[in-house]
């Protein structure tokens, strides 16, 4: 059985999107034999672009996963390929691959070279303690530097990029930096990207070292087990060369996942964060352990929902192992499932399997209470286990929506939640002040991709306009509030009383709720209810109706009536107190603020640069990914940039493209906090 788990690899496809993943799965899947021909992007016959938006669009949409056997060395191999979309409006899709896998395969165009999602996937996955190797594909495209971009990549990402194979024969094949060093390549010598490579790695191993000083060279057996541990360490990131198109690499490719890549107990453990019940908040890290031994523990890194089998949850088995009908139990959920089929999958395709160990990647379906990032165990002691936080972009890109028919209302609410439960990084809101239902992404791209989703599959159209941006409100001093809440009709009366203080807290800090009250002054059934009444104003606002955020209330006192003290009473005073308080701590509006990536022809840098800087924008630098066109970065409030798409579009004659992530709040321009407290005074009033 330990054999076994060490037959397993898993990969994650990432990097920009144009760089050739999905063919290069394509490659790869054809290579071992898995399917007979490869197909194409551009006919939409790819396994891993399975679904009608993807062939149409020509680009991948979502997370597939191709698993597969190689028989390379004669024992099989199961590689569990992930293949992931490009663009950073579907990184909701993406960066979830990373807590699935060992290795983190950043694919590069060779054309293109090193592009944003190529240094950003880069960083997602030395954050998450992944192996990591690029392939740099595309090599037979037409003016294709390789050796130019290796020192590109070694200078953006250090010396430890070191090429386990160079491309040769004007790019029709490569070869062999490492099992065997020798013959020519396009550039550099393969003997002396052989030496480097040893060097790099025996560094990680004295007696290694001190035998390649004495003999001069060490076998790649030898290599191996410090190998794995030099990219586990960071220490070496391999580069390897491809052409998906010709195939040109593909065997060596499919060669080094097989050998050289860490099966999953090899690469670094993943951490279950602990936060036990009755522990005072304390959270503790444990390491998962590939040990089929152990208690089952898998992470559920993606949703799907099939149009024919319902809801699909796929999910990666780091500890234990899973069987059909076994007992397991969802999150912290106390009513365990018994999943009657367990499926392996090739894109579209789901092959009942009959166990799942460390390192497989399953699903299960037509179970409808598992949600997105929730853990699957089969004990009940597991339950306070929580996989490691996803770092997933804010989603601050909006669009408000209605049905074209007002019957479909109940029909778009599910839909809606229903890809929301698929998407991370989809988000839906309802705005109770403008009576808005806002669906938010992380781009135009995104949500439109929503919209095309809703038209072709649910047959539903949505009449769609810029939204009401989503200001916040915050405090810029510490206050104290009090209020009294009496209140006699003749029968029981009610009775609260309450003292708080507020004090602002670092951005991003959301709140926090502080029951500080000594001696039962307020006795502890009511506290809850104070919060109640706090929280009823962090939800309204208060100068302008916006959400209150980044605010720490302290309730330190209050008096209490043995007969005429309730919930409702205690709810109202603490109400009243915050407001009184807020009134006093100098209450302002703050504005989101947003990264804006935008890759554009180098000649209207002049013009782009104009149009961020009327926008209240700063350009915060710009880089050079290849020759002709820029890539700019720049931050601007959201609220400025509603017409910014069709601007770009118009400069840049269509060929300009631009992502959004959400940065920070910060306090808007005292005009601008005039004007929406004055829009929001005639409102305030009739209510």
């Amino acid at each position: 059985m330990a054999n076994s788990i060490n037959r397993i690899r898993t990969i994650a496809l990432v990097g920009q999107a144009g760089s050739g993943k999905t063919s290069l799965a394509e490659a790869l899947l054809a290579k071992a034999g898995a399917i007979h021909t490869a197909g194409t992007v551009e006919r939409g016959t790819t396994v891993c672009d399975y679904a009608p938006g993807e062939k149409q669009l020509r680009h991948s949409l979502k997370l597939a996963v191709a698993t597969f056997e190689s028989k390379l060395d004669g024992e099989a191999t199961r590689v569990h390929l992930l293949d992931t979309p490009g663009y950073a409006d579907f990184a909701g899709h993406a960066i979830p691959a990373l807590a699935a896998v060992e290795t983190a395969a950043i694919v590069i165009n060779a054309q293109n070279g090193i592009e944003m999602m190529t240094t950003r996937f880069m960083q997602y996955a030395q954050k998450r303690g992944l192996d990591r190797l690029i392939i740099v594909n595309k090599i037979d495209a037409a003016n294709v530097d390789c050796e130019n971009l290796l020192d590109r990549i070694q200078q953006t990402f250090g010396k430890e990029c070191l090429p386990l194979n160079l491309p040769a024969s004007d790019r029709s094949r490569v070869s062999d930096c490492f099992f065997a060093p020798s013959g020519e390549a396009d550039f550099s010598s393969v003997e002396e990207a052989h030496r480097r490579l040893v060097e790099q790695v025996v560094e990680v191993d004295e007696r290694l070292t001190e035998q390649y000083l004495e003999k001069g060279e060490v076998t790649p057996q030898e290599l191996h087990e410090p190998l794995e541990q030099a990219m586990r360490e960071g220490h070496l990131i391999p580069v390897v060369f491809t052409s998906a198109k010709t195939g040109a690499g593909i065997a060596e490719l499919l060669e080094v996942i097989v050998k050289l890549l860490a099966n999953p107990a090899e690469g670094n453990a993943p951490v279950y964060v602990s936060t036990p019940m009755g522990s005072d908040g304390d959270i503790n890290e444990i390491t998962a352990i590939p040990d089929v031994g152990k208690h089952a523990l898998a992470h559920v890194f993606k949703i799907e929902t099939d149009p024919y089998i319902g809801r699909l949850a796929v999910f990666r088995v780091h500890q234990g192992r899973l069987t059909p009908n076994m007992q397991l139990y969802i999150g912290d959920g106390r009513k365990p499932i018994k999943p009657a089929h367990l499926y392996m999958l090739r894109g579209k395709t789901q092959t009942e399997v009959q166990e799942a160990l460390p390192g497989d990647i399953c699903a299960i379906a037509r179970i409808d209470e598992i949600q997105f990032d929730q853990i699957l165990h089969d004990s009940p002691e597991d339950a306070h286990l929580h996989a490691r936080p996803l770092e997933l972009p804010t989603s601050v890109f909006g669009l408000a929506v209605m049905p074209k028919k007002r019957q479909d209302e109940q029909k778009v609410s599910d839909v809606l939640h229903k890809i929301a439960a698929e998407d991370p990084c989809f988000r839906i809101e309802h705005n109770s002040q403008t009576n808005e239902t806002v669906m938010r992404g992380l781009g135009e791209m995104h949500l439109k991709a929503v919209l095309d989703k809703m038209s072709t599959q649910y047959r539903i159209e949505l009449d769609t306009h810029p939204p009401s941006v989503p200001f916040r409100e915050t405090i810029a001093a510490k206050a104290d509030g009090h209020s009294r809440h009496k209140k006699q009709t003749g029968g029981a009366g009610q009775f609260g009383e309450v003292f708080l203080k507020v004090e602002p807290l670092p951005r991003g800090k959301g709140f926090e709720f502080v029951n500080a009250v000594k001696g039962g002054t307020i006795p502890s059934q009511f506290i809850p209810s104070v919060e109640k009444g706090v929280r009823f104003v962090l939800e309204t606002g208060f100068v302008a109706g916006f959400p209150l955020q980044d605010v720490r209330v302290i309730v330190y006192d209050g008096k209490t009536h043995p007969v005429d003290s309730k919930d409702v009473a205690f709810m109202s005073a603490g109400r009243k107190a915050f407001l009184d308080a807020l009134a006093k701590a100098h209450p302002i509006v703050l504005e989101p603020i947003v990264n804006v990536e935008i890759v554009a022809p180098e000649e209207r840098m002049g013009d782009i640069a104009g149009e961020i800087s009327a926008h209240r924008g700063q350009i915060r630098g710009s880089d050079s990914s290849r020759p002709g066109v820029l890539q700019i970065s720049a931050q601007a409030p959201l609220s400025e940039l509603e017409q910014f798409p069709a601007r770009l579009k118009s400069l840049t004659a269509g060929r300009g493209s631009y992502s959004l992530e959400f940065s920070h709040y910060e306090a808007a321009p005292l005009q601008l906090q005039q004007k929406l407290q004055a829009a929001h005074r005639p409102q305030a009033e009739l209510e």
